[in-house]
């Protein structure tokens, strides 16, 4: 009976809710995982997907996270829910992480979101809040998300130069060019440091010009910084950070602790909202948070609570640094051994760009045919765009690799 007034009920609807969908895009990233976890050949190697990973491939929890967590285990009395803006402790404690020891307190807010994600979504909600008709100008390329991200919460996009593909360097003269012409108001999208897809940062020099620019066009930046300590160490990651600090009334600092923590599931980060007087403060403390609860409600606690841990317990501070120094260098290290073995398996193609960019990520620089030919010849994993993450090279898959490469562009 129940079912046949169902059937009547959706004969009366004009047309049912989900009809009009269509499948959406599948994701490279994760069809690139399926397609990895599903070849059989034992010499395969997964360059693609976004997380860091020890040279027996894994991706661990840090011991400082371990030791922290047993604390909670043995200390944390309550699954209560928390404030929508997260724990003062923990935003304080990032607070001076990202800005220093001299972060401008009486102007800046700081809350913690699920992740550099959501940092960004509600970086989004706020812009089209405050300033709708304001563009958001993102660097081409930029991380894969970025555009769907922004773009989906209804922010306007426009790019401005950055990647020279065929030089591997940084267009910054186009990039200072198309900033120079941007109207005053409009926001630019910055990575910190270890540029995701390329790996190149400006210089200091690069920066200094770019924070000019930004004082005399008056132009808001808004930083993403998702991998300070990866570059070359917690203070100059945050460079570009805390010289603008010093120059703007106002800018917005995205901030993610899935890498540099290694806490990707827990989901872990801040948006950190800078303004011109404590006034302003109040009210955009109050429009942030009101926000948040509009989206998600309340942060998730876990990953915050072992990160507040850490920065606050100077013994659990000095092994996270030394344990962030061992994945930087692993890192470089790797950059080094694969740039050693092209230059002996490919002497007449130049991947010294490889020694230059910085962090997990970097484009290899060939043709997407030819990345193609990688998977499909060698089990060889990458995205389209030649994006390589230097994490899944290690001492015992890097003469394949190179090989392999040197095999591919030997066939044109």
């Amino acid at each position: 009976m129940r079912a046949c007034k169902h059937d009547q009920l959706f004969k009366e609807r004009s047309k049912p809710l989900f009809e009009s969908l269509t499948a959406a895009s599948a994701d490279a990233i994760l069809g690139l995982i399926a397609e990895y976890r599903d070849d059989p050949r034992p010499q395969k190697i997964d360059l693609g997907v976004g997380v860091y990973r020890t040279p027996e491939g894994d991706t661990p929890v840090l011991k400082v996270v371990k030791h922290a967590e047993q604390i909670l285990v043995d200390t944390q009395d309550s699954k209560a829910y928390i404030g929508t803006a997260g724990a003062a402790d923990f935003n304080l404690a990032m607070q001076a992480l990202i800005f220093g020891a001299a972060s401008p307190d009486d102007r800046l807010v700081t809350i913690q979101t699920p992740g550099g994600s959501g940092s960004l979504r509600v970086a989004a909600g706020m812009i089209l809040r405050s300033s709708p008709n304001a563009s958001v100008w993102v660097s081409d390329p930029t991380w894969a998300n970025h555009v769907p991200l922004l773009g989906g919460a209804g922010v306007k996009l426009k790019p401005y130069p950055y990647y020279d593909t065929k030089n591997h360097v940084i267009k910054i003269d186009e990039m200072l060019a198309a900033l120079r012409a941007a109207p005053a108001g409009d926001v630019v999208l910055l990575h910190a440091c270890c540029h995701n897809p390329s790996g190149l940062d400006p210089s200091v020099e690069d920066w200094q010009a770019i924070a000019d620019i930004i004082v005399d066009r008056k132009l808001i930046p808004f930083i993403d910084s998702a991998y300070q300590g990866f570059g070359e160490d917690l203070d100059r990651d945050a460079y570009p950070i805390r010289l603008l600090a010093e120059r703007v009334p106002e800018m917005m600092v995205a901030n993610s602790c899935s890498k540099n923590f290694g806490l990707y599931r827990d989901r872990v980060g801040t948006l950190s909202l800078l303004v011109a007087d404590r006034a302003t403060r109040d009210v955009v403390n109050s429009q942030v948070n009101n926000l948040v609860r509009t989206i998600y409600s309340v942060p998730p606690d876990h990953g915050a609570a072992v990160v507040s841990l850490i920065l606050n317990n100077k013994d659990l501070h000095d092994e996270w640094i030394i344990e962030l120094a061992q994945m930087r260098e692993r890192l470089r290290d790797m950059r080094v051994r694969l740039n050693d073995a092209l230059i002996e398996k490919t002497p007449d193609r130049d991947f010294s760009h490889l020694l230059r960019a910085t962090g997990m990520f970097c484009f290899l620089g060939i043709t997407t045919a030819e990345v193609l030919r990688l998977k499909k010849d060698f089990g060889i994993y990458m995205v389209d765009s030649s994006r390589i993450n230097v994490a899944g090279i290690t001492v015992k898959n890097v003469n394949y690799l190179a090989e392999s490469i040197a095999a591919t562009l030997q066939r044109g």
